[in-house]
C-alpha cells in the first residue's frame, strides 16, 4: 500500500509539473509602449512623471502595477466613474493596459511637498472650539444648569444633526447658538466628536418625577434609544444621564416643533406626569462616551496599514500605495467608498461610520507620509 501511495503522489506531481509547463505565460509588458500611450492619452492629468497635475488627481508613479491594472479594468467595466477615464479604458486593449501599468509602476515615486505642519486630529480641533460652549453646557459638556442639555458622551452624528436643526430654526434657539453659523462642516463634526468622547457624569435623582415609575414607560423608547437610554446608533441620541428638565422640554417639543413623526405619535399619549417620570428615569441612568476621539485617527490608520502598510507590501495584491498620495484625491476616494459610489465592500464598511472631519485627518496623515 505504501508503494502504491508513493506511486500516486509521484504521478500527481508529474502531472502538476507537466500542466504548469503547458500553461501559457502572461505576456511581458512593454514599458516603452506604455510611455508612448501615456504621451497620447494620460500626460495631461498624470504627467509623464506620474504626478497628478492638479489637486484631486492621483499620483501614479511607483504605484503597484497590479492595482493600476485593476483600476483600469474597473473603469472599463463601469465599476468606477470618471467620464474621460471610462472613455479611454473602453478602447484600451489588454496589452495597452499592461504596458501603461508597467510604465507608471516603474517610475520613481513622486516626492510630495513638505506637510504644512502636524496633522490636526478632529478631536483636537473640536477641543479648541469647545471652550465657547462651556458657559452653557459645562466643562467637557457636562451641564450643571437645569434645562441645558449635557453634550458629554452624546452620539456625534446626532449632535451634528441637532446643530443643523438649530440653524434651520427647527429647534428653539438660545443665545450661544448664534455662534453656530460661523462653523464649517469639518468644525461642526470635530466639535461633535470631541463632546461625544467625553465621559458623562452621574446625576442625582431630580426633584420631580419617579424613576421607578418611568422605567416601564420607557419600554417603547428602548427600541431606538437602547437599553436604559444608551443608544448604539450614532444618529439616535443617548438619553442616559441627561438633564431631566431638558428631557421634559424635548419630549414636549416633539408634540409641536420637532419634526419626528414616530416620536410625535408616542409622546402625544403621554400625560404630564408620565413625561416627568420618563425624564427622571433616564436622568439617573449610567452613560458612557459614544466615541474614542482621542485615539480614533491612530486606530483607523493602524487598521489601514494592515493592507496599505509596508508589512503588507505584496506587489501582486491590487491594493494601492497611499503614502505620499495627493491629499484631495484621498479625501475624494474615501468619501466615494463611504457613500457607496465606489465598489469595495471592505472599504465601504470601514469608512461608513465616519464624517468628513475624520476622513480629512486620515487623508492628511497619509499624504504627509514619504512615498515608497
Amino acid at each position: 500500500m505504501k508503494l502504491l501511495a508513493l506511486a500516486i503522489v509521484v504521478a500527481l506531481l508529474g502531472c502538476s509539473d507537466k500542466d504548469a509547463a503547458t500553461q501559457p505565460r502572461a505576456p511581458t509588458a512593454d514599458a516603452g509602449a506604455g510611455k508612448a500611450f501615456a504621451e497620447r492619452e494620460c500626460k495631461g492629468c498624470h504627467g509623464l512623471d506620474g504626478k497628478g497635475a492638479a489637486p484631486a488627481i492621483p499620483h501614479l508613479a511607483a504605484q503597484r502595477e497590479s492595482y493600476l491594472l485593476a483600476s483600469l479594468r474597473a473603469y472599463k467595466e463601469g465599476k468606477r466613474t470618471h467620464a474621460a477615464l471610462k472613455e479611454i479604458a473602453a478602447h484600451l486593449s489588454d496589452a495597452d493596459a499592461r504596458n501603461l501599468a508597467a510604465f507608471y509602476a516603474n517610475l520613481a515615486p513622486v516626492q510630495a511637498a513638505p506637510a504644512p505642519g502636524k496633522t490636526v486630529s478632529p478631536y483636537d480641533r473640536g477641543k479648541d472650539l469647545a471652550g465657547a460652549c462651556a458657559r452653557c453646557h459645562g466643562e467637557d459638556g457636562n451641564s450643571t444648569t437645569p434645562g441645558i442639555p449635557s453634550l458629554a458622551g452624546q452620539q456625534a452624528h446626532y449632535l451634528v444633526v441637532a446643530i443643523q436643526e438649530y440653524l434651520a430654526k427647527e429647534r428653539k434657539a438660545a443665545p450661544m447658538h448664534a455662534l453656530l453659523p460661523g462653523l464649517g462642516r469639518l468644525e461642526k463634526e470635530s466639535l461633535a466628536l470631541y463632546f461625544a468622547s467625553q465621559t458623562p457624569r452621574a446625576r442625582a435623582a431630580p426633584a420631580f418625577g419617579d424613576p421607578a415609575a418611568g422605567e416601564p414607560l420607557s419600554a417603547v423608547c428602548g427600541g431606538c434609544h437602547g437599553s436604559h437610554g444608551v443608544s448604539i446608533d450614532n444618529a439616535t441620541p443617548i438619553l442616559a444621564g441627561q438633564d431631566a428638565q431638558y428631557l421634559v422640554q424635548a419630549i414636549k417639543a416633539y408634540r409641536t416643533t420637532r419634526q419626528r413623526e414616530t416620536m410625535r405619535a408616542y409622546v402625544r399619549g403621554l400625560s404630564e406626569k408620565d413625561i416627568e417620570n420618563i425624564a427622571a428615569f433616564y436622568s439617573v441612568q449610567k452613560s458612557r462616551p459614544a466615541e474614542k476621539g482621542q485615539t480614533l485617527v491612530q486606530e483607523l490608520t493602524d487598521k489601514c496599514n494592515r493592507c496599505h502598510g509596508a508589512a503588507a507590501d505584496n506587489p501582486a495584491a491590487p491594493i494601492p500605495k497611499i503614502g505620499g498620495q495627493d491629499r484631495d484625491y484621498l479625501v475624494m476616494a474615501l468619501r466615494a467608498y463611504r457613500d457607496d459610489r465606489r465598489e469595495s465592500t471592505t472599504m465601504h464598511k470601514m469608512s461608513l461610520p465616519y464624517g468628513d472631519a475624520v476622513i480629512d485627518s486620515i487623508a492628511s496623515y497619509y499624504a504627509a507620509q514619504p512615498p515608497k
